[in-house]
């Protein structure tokens, strides 16, 4: 047992390369201690197995140098725990015997590097060594590599999942932000369009028998450009158009609104037409409501340019002008705003197919007369309750109206306990007997008059 050269501790980073040198002649020790002793490595070195596995504890080395014969313990078996006990030293087995045997039983078990004969070549058992110690380097070195490249793919995992909870907790967030957005702008909305409904019914409460007017052109104008295969927003902006295109109508005397315009002198039809240019001029301020003031101003152009106030034609005319043209004159013929009195269904079917590529656009007049067969056909599931029998969440199938025919409450209306609460303590002031027409479920697109 001999020796630690230049310290006795285990190699720390940067420091020297150990031997450990096993031999139970000391003359063999004694010249492979010669021979590494110039290359400056660190020797440690046993008499035997017993004494090698207990400096092999104690000092870590990077290579380990045995011989084949040694009482008590052979290189073979040496070796073999050499192995089973730290399994990172390079191994090399120094043997005398030509018996093969041994040998292959030695590296098979042991999984030596390389065996040496005696006796050696100095030079070759130096380079064998540097070998060894290169690999036993390289082996290191990639330990390192392999442990810093867990460290970090840990560390990438945990930024992972950190970043991806922090992604979902922004996500969730502008999420929330978005719908605050949008359930504030669908509000915002809905307060507009029952500010327009207001107005409109206002409007048409001058207008004999105009009730409930702008409102079915509207509903019927929407449908046929669905058909017509217009967008959600495309749709809203002709049913807004719809809902005002008799806006430029609210200066008229009551003279001209309480009769049809087939009944108009020279002087009221020239003031007539130009009600659809002062709408558009109503509507030119509010930026976003373009689109809407262009088909205002379009809604009596004609298909064959005999129309007004510009006299454009065909495809010049803004679709949503040209659907809202040929459903208001359907509504107007069907309610009698258009003449003395109302038209048969029938017959203002015909006017519009005999309209088609004169005063109206015939693939429109085409999705018009399907929208209006599907409003036809659409069951009716409403009932008649009592004002006392109202719940919320009941639905108003059918207008409201005031003994004068304005809308006090717009189809589409979804009841809340106050405004129950109102319409009954109305009925009760005004000694009315009220029933109204209902549905279970919320069905309205166009938010109601209140």
């Amino acid at each position: 047992m001999l020796t630690p050269t230049p310290a006795d501790s285990p190699a720390l980073p940067g420091a020297p390369a150990t031997l450990l040198l096993v031999d139970d002649e000391p003359a063999v020790l004694s010249a492979l201690r010669r021979l590494f002793r110039t290359e400056g490595y660190r020797i440690v070195q046993a008499s035997g197995g017993a004494e090698g596995l207990e400096l092999l504890a104690a000092h870590a080395p990077d290579v380990v140098i045995s011989d084949m014969r040694m009482p008590g313990m052979d290189g073979a078996q040496f070796l073999e725990q050499v192995r089973a006990r730290d399994p990172h030293p390079v191994r090399l087995l120094l043997t005398g015997y030509a018996d093969i045997g041994s040998t292959i039983q030695a590296i098979n078990r042991g999984e030596i590097h390389r065996y040496v004969e005696k006796p050696w070549d100095d030079r070759e058992l130096l380079l064998l060594v540097r070998d060894a110690l290169a690999r036993r380097q390289l082996e290191r070195r990639n330990a390192e590599l392999t442990a810093l490249t867990e460290q970090q793919n840990e560390a990438l995992r945990v930024a992972n999942q950190t970043l991806e909870a922090r992604v979902a907790a922004r996500t969730a967030e502008i999420g929330q932000i978005n719908d605050m957005l949008e359930t504030a702008y669908q509000e915002l909305r809905d307060q507009f369009l029952l500010s327009v409904n207001m107005f409109v019914a206002l409007l048409e409460s001058r207008e004999e028998g105009m009730a409930g007017h702008a409102r079915r052109v509207a509903r019927l104008a929407r449908g046929t450009a669905a058909l017509l295969g217009l967008d959600e927003r495309q749709q809203q902006d002709v049913e807004m158009a719809a809902l005002l295109h008799d806006v430029g109508k609210v200066g008229f005397p009551d003279r001209m609104l309480r009769r049809p315009t087939a009944s108009y002198n020279d002087e009221e039809r020239a003031r007539y037409r130009q009600h659809a240019v002062d709408g558009e001029a109503a509507l030119m301020p509010l930026v976003k409501m373009q689109p809407v003031a262009r088909m205002v101003r379009q809604h009596h152009e004609r298909w064959d340019g005999r129309g007004f106030p510009d006299g454009i034609a065909g495809p010049d005319i803004t679709l949503g002008a040209r659907i809202i043209a040929a459903a208001s004159d359907w509504d107007g013929l069907v309610h009698g705003g258009l003449s003395d009195r109302p038209v048969p269904p029938e017959l203002a079917r015909r006017h519009l197919r005999d309209g088609a590529g004169s005063r109206y656009d015939p693939a429109v007049v085409d999705a018009l007369v399907r929208a209006i067969d599907e409003e036809a056909a659409r069951p009716d599931d409403h009932r008649l309750i009592d004002v006392r029998d109202l719940r919320p969440g009941m639905v108003l199938a059918r207008d409201l109206l005031s003994s004068r025919g304005v809308i006090l409450l717009a189809a589409g209306y979804v009841f809340d306990a106050q405004v129950i609460r109102q319409v009954n303590d109305f009925a009760r002031r005004e000694s009315l007997k009220l029933s109204l027409h209902v549905r279970a479920e919320p069905a309205a697109t166009v938010p109601p008059t209140p």
